[in-house]
């Protein structure tokens, strides 16, 4: 049963919530609930009043109450256990906390404490959230979604729990990923929290100690695979069409193998994507186009290495790719600026254990035959580096310190500005650190990683930092698709994304050597995100027909803006 609905009145034009319950029943959930922001007449009118104290608040003064509460606790796992004890009593104040401390709250609820969450997640549980498929419900699926009590879903992000962050199979205890991203599509984005619906598929897991966990509250079984998995996931996916045919699905943490698999086959089925996959791989191809404005450069003057072909590295070439097809490049000369490199070195197109996704990076052996390697079957990363000419190296590898001071010198001989980007996180895992590439550069280095850094200033001057974070754009991704009511979203969606996030790079930034833009306004950079996302829809021939101005109005009013609604009661007859 739904228990609230939006509504506007006919007469004044009022925005107001209609809502179908009083009491504490109202003030018990997270999303109707304001707390002492309930005005005295909405305490008279809604069975509120002698329930809360005196006092009448505005939101700011709930907002500072509660940061003041939050800066006191010790830790930041308490700080997360504290801001989730929020979120499930007031939903509107957990986020307008949100947007005035991002800064503050982004690495507590997302990474990288999220990840310590997940890991103890039965252990420091208050409240469930969201839903909880398994093998044994699947088939009452619709009973169980009949029964959402949201107004209307338009945003699913879910989880399998195989893949956590870098953490691994953490069976249901993984629904922490889930919440934290629509924490962030709702704050960075501006999606209306009433429309997020974030979901787990428990079907087992590989985790022994979660088996023997006596706490654990998720299904201690061996992990669904195989044909009963692909069956599972169908009878998931035709479910969310029945009952949220408008909704945007977000596959969230899957293992690499079925992430690929997920997104070939549902991506022209339902609208949906892979922010491991597409959103990294937009960010760091943004990352790109601002290198080659600083450098002055193209694609076609350029030698990609991409080192780790798992999703944000496969991701990072599907992009890269797409980029130069879109320059004019054919297949033959990509591959001659383009390569892959995985556990086993380059990858050709003999490779051992060849992906699907792999085989569009793979090289012809006759290309690289006049390679000067010790071993052609296996082409370690400094042999790539040399005989490619390596102008930019990505790494996605979870490698420590794997791009060594040879490895970024070799990468400097080759160009005046090289770029390097290490992007696994967290930093005692980056492929190298900003000093390593300043010292190897003198400099010069264009260097952006996964986690934050602080800018260096020495004997060569400043070198600054730029975080690939993909909050840059999966919420507008997913805000612009929505509006557009494209039925899909392609590449060149990810491209127009990419571009849009470069462009906003104001030329002092780019100056400095900067590859993205500072995050501080991160709303108003999803809403550009999802108007050039919105305008591709548009020209594909997929989304609604809006001129220019339209769309921007569009975007901008699908923002939530974080204030409360007034509430009219209605009795449900």
């Amino acid at each position: 049963m739904k228990l609230f609905n939006f509504k506007i009145d006919p007469l004044t034009n009022e925005e107001y919530v209609e809502v179908y319950s009083k009491g504490p029943q109202l003030m018990n959930h997270s999303l109707l609930n304001k707390g002492a922001a309930f005005t005295q007449q909405e305490r008279i009118d809604l069975g509120l009043d002698g329930l809360i104290r005196d006092k009448v608040l505005v939101i700011d003064e709930q907002v500072e109450r509660t940061y003041d509460m939050f800066k006191n606790k010790q830790g930041d796992l308490e700080k997360y256990i504290f801001l989730q004890g929020v979120l499930n009593r007031n939903e509107t104040m957990f986020y307008n906390v949100m947007f005035k401390y991002l800064k503050e709250t982004l690495p507590i609820v997302y990474t990288p404490t999220v990840g310590k969450a997940c890991q103890l997640m039965s252990h420091i549980l208050r409240k469930f959230r969201g839903i909880y498929i398994t093998e044994d419900n699947i088939d009452r699926i619709d009973n169980i979604f009949s029964h959402v009590e949201l107004p209307e879903v338009f945003l699913i992000v879910v989880t399998d729990g195989e893949r956590i962050l870098g953490l691994g199979d953490l069976g249901s205890d993984g629904m922490g990923i889930p919440v934290g991203k629509i924490n962030l599509y709702v704050a960075a984005g501006g999606l209306h929290p009433a429309g997020c619906l974030p979901i787990t598929l428990d079907i087992g897991t590989k985790n022994q100690s979660l088996i023997d966990d006596s706490l654990y509250l998720g299904v201690k079984k061996k992990r669904l695979d195989g044909k009963e998995y692909d069956e599972f996931i169908e009878k998931f996916v035709m479910a969310v069409k029945r009952h949220f045919p408008n909704a945007l699905l977000q596959w969230e943490d899957f293992s690499k193998q079925k992430a690929f698999m997920l997104l070939d086959r549902y991506q022209d089925r339902i609208l949906s994507f892979n922010d491991d996959i597409q959103g990294t791989g937009a960010v760091i191809l943004a990352a790109m186009y601002s290198a080659l404005k600083i450098k002055k450069t193209k694609f076609a003057d350029e030698r990609f290495v991409v080192v780790g072909l798992g999703q944000a590295g496969s991701g990072a070439c599907f992009n890269i790719t797409n980029a130069m097809r879109e320059e004019g490049m054919t297949e033959d000369e990509i591959r001659q600026h383009l390569f892959a490199i995985d556990m086993q070195g380059l990858v050709t197109e003999d490779y051992e254990n060849l992906e699907p996704q792999m085989k569009q990076f793979a090289q012809k052996r006759e290309d690289i035959a006049n390679w000067d390697v010790k071993d052609s079957h296996n082409i370690t990363l400094k042999e790539v580096v040399k005989n490619s000419k390596a102008t930019i190296l990505i790494g996605a590898t979870a490698q420590p310190n794997l791009f060594d001071n040879e490895i970024l010198e070799m990468v400097a001989s080759h160009t005046e500005r090289p770029v390097i980007l290490a992007l696994s996180n967290p930093t005692s895992q980056s492929e190298c650190t900003p000093q390593a590439v300043y010292d190897a550069t003198k400099g010069k280095g264009l260097f952006a990683s996964g986690s934050p850094y602080e800018p260096i200033n020495g004997e060569y001057g400043e070198m600054l930092t730029a975080q690939c974070n993909n909050m840059y754009i999966f919420p507008g991704i997913g805000l612009g698709a929505l509006v557009s009511k494209t039925p899909r979203i392609t590449y060149k969606m990810m491209l127009a994304a990419s571009k849009r996030l470069s462009a906003l790079m104001y030329d002092e930034e780019l100056e400095k050597g900067l590859l993205l833009p500072a995050m501080e306004d991160i709303r108003d950079i999803s809403a550009h995100i999802a108007v050039a996302v919105a305008k591709e829809a548009r020209d594909s021939k997929l989304g609604r027909i809006m001129d220019d101005e339209q769309i921007e109005k569009t975007i901008r009013k699908a923002q939530w803006d974080g204030k409360y609604r007034q509430y009219r009661y209605c009795s449900i007859k």
